[in-house]
């Protein structure tokens, strides 16, 4: 059967977050190439650029897609997307190693399927979450 579903995009909220790991670029780089490798994901490059005062965004380029990581150190916040194309990968074991990773207190969990047609996209919010892992 053809499918018009090309990838699926996570996009992860982590709240309440250890500052002083949002604001490290070697913990968000680090951060990002072990996501790939629990998402079975083919890293092809990472680049990270720390702003003047706080905050690190982080992008690890992918041969499916990208996974990227914006931080606010000062609110303990995490803005993560995974996109993934194919059916090989499973970002959502990259998801639940970030919300470890990062310490976060609380997390939200959008799953979008990404497609060539309006009928392939569709969206799931999961349930806001307590604690460290789902």
């Amino acid at each position: 059967m053809h499918t018009d579903i090309v990838g699926v995009h996570y996009v992860l909220e982590l709240y309440e977050c250890v500052p002083a790991l949002l604001n490290d670029a070697d913990a968000v780089q680090n951060a990002i190439i072990e996501a790939a490798e629990r998402a079975h994901a083919t890293l092809l490059k990472v680049i990270t650029h720390r702003f003047e005062g706080q905050g690190i965004t982080g992008l690890g380029l992918l041969a499916e897609s990208h996974l990227s990581i914006h931080t606010w150190p000062e609110c303990g916040y995490a803005a993560i997307d995974i996109f993934t194309c194919g059916s090989n990968t499973e970002p959502e074991s990259a998801c639940n190693f970030l919300i470890e990773r990062f310490g976060a207190q609380s997390h939200v969990i959008i799953v979008i399927t990404r497609g060539t047609t309006p009928a392939a996209l569709t969206m799931n919010l999961q349930p806001y979450t307590l604690g460290a892992a789902a």
